[in-house]
């Protein structure tokens, strides 16, 4: 909304105030700004309505004193992400409305969740297969729309469109600027190929509609399978990780940090071209609602940080989950989420573990075993003795460690 206002402005004054950057700074101090501004009186109104957590007996150091904690202050960070993207993104934008719609619609069914657990007192809340319809249902319209939207193109040489079959959707000859400040022409092709950066390889590339020959309905039908995976583990990863204090919203401030860099790089030829990566024509707006999303989950940690006054709850963890996921495919950036979200990957697997072997041993033993002592893995190191504060701040840091390591893949080929 502000965009049309701010953009007509500048373009009378000669432009230049109201560009990428200055978009993403200013979306993130008024994300910020707004969580640390109304977080406040909405955690006494959840206090006030007795919206409170319902801790089940884990055997957990300090699980008692977090008994009726407020819950569902996902509402606060989904307010400090969708406000300032409404205002300042550019909304005709396709990748903007397809981010819009999976922080809406996954916040929704988390709430859902939240509340038949809050109001309906039902500790289970709602049913997984619920959640996954949810998932699934987000996963389809991601995918479909990744492969039918007509505004949704890469540039690449001409020469590479015409050596690989690519579909050419239209020619141009550029003025491409380079680091060293004197322009070259180059002749590029836009293509609504399924292509991907493929991390450590060197112009590496890979295009989902040659998965099975030149069958694009089939191939196209396997690319929506694998983004409904993707959509599903990340967000249930994102859930699973919503375990202590400040864990999820540090983690997702860290990972939304490293998707900006992947989005202002995609989104400038110049970047793109010297570091061999996929040029996104519009994929800038992405960097601004990166900036919301890392503004509202810092903003959310000033008061999740142990000892939290708020939980963000489903309504928060499922969309966190799911709206890295949508940005890293945009952004084709998914096969990066192993390394990116490891954190979310640990936290899934262990779960998986865990029940797997439990299952196994009980029925060739007669008894079921463990591999850890408590999953999530984060339970587990609480189960050892750790402090909370300390298995969250040791987990940030590999976050931290993981997230480098996913930036410099631009670099390492």
């Amino acid at each position: 909304m502000l965009y049309y206002i701010f953009d007509f402005i500048s373009e009378s004054n000669g432009g230049g105030l109201w560009r990428l950057s200055f978009r993403a700074g200013l979306a993130m101090i008024l994300s910020l700004g707004l969580v640390l501004l109304l977080g406040g009186p909405i955690i006494n109104l959840l206090r006030k309505k007795l919206i409170g957590e319902t801790v089940r007996e884990l055997g957990l150091d300090g699980q008692k004193i977090k008994q009726g904690t407020p819950t569902m202050g996902g509402l606060i960070v989904i307010g400090g992400i969708l406000i300032p993207a409404l205002l300042i993104n550019k909304l005709d934008n396709i990748y903007i409305q397809m981010l819009l719609v999976t922080t809406v619609w996954m916040a929704f069914i988390g709430f859902v969740d939240d509340y038949i657990k809050v109001f309906r007192k039902n500790k289970d809340g709602l049913s997984g297969k619920f959640k996954i319809i949810g998932q699934v249902m987000l996963g389809l319209f991601i995918g479909i729309t990744m492969m039918m939207n007509e505004d949704i193109q890469v540039r690449v040489p001409i020469v590479d469109a015409q050596n690989n079959g690519y579909n050419i959707v239209e020619e141009a000859m550029i003025d491409v600027p380079t680091l060293a400040g004197k322009p070259i022409i180059k002749r590029v092709a836009y293509t609504d190929e399924l292509l991907t950066n493929v991390p450590f390889v060197k112009k590496g590339t890979f295009n989902y509609h040659s998965i099975i020959g030149s069958d694009r309905l089939w191939s196209g039908i396997l690319y929506t399978i694998l983004i409904i995976l993707i959509i599903v583990s990340v967000s249930n990863g994102s859930n699973l990780t919503d375990g202590l204090d400040g864990l999820l919203a540090g983690c997702a401030a860290i990972i939304g940090a490293s998707i900006g860099v992947f989005a202002y790089v995609s989104g400038n030829s110049v970047f793109a071209d010297y570091l061999g990566i996929l040029f996104i024509p519009e994929i800038g707006e992405v960097l601004v609602f990166a900036a919301c999303f890392l503004g509202a989950c810092i903003g959310f940690l000033w008061f999740n940080a142990f000892p939290a006054k708020v939980f963000m709850g489903d309504t928060g963890s499922l969309a966190i989950g799911s709206i890295i996921a949508v940005m890293a495919i945009i952004l084709r950036k998914e096969l990066l989420i192993p390394i990116l979200c490891g954190i979310f990957l640990i936290e899934n697997l262990s779960v998986v573990l865990q029940v797997s072997y439990f299952k196994y041993t009980k029925k060739k033993y007669g008894e079921g075993k463990r591999i850890f002592l408590m999953s999530p893995l984060h339970h587990h190191y609480q189960k050892k003795g750790l402090h909370e504060v300390t298995i969250v701040t040791r987990f940030w840091i590999v976050c931290i460690f993981l997230a480098i390591l996913a930036i410099i893949t631009l670099k390492v080929r």
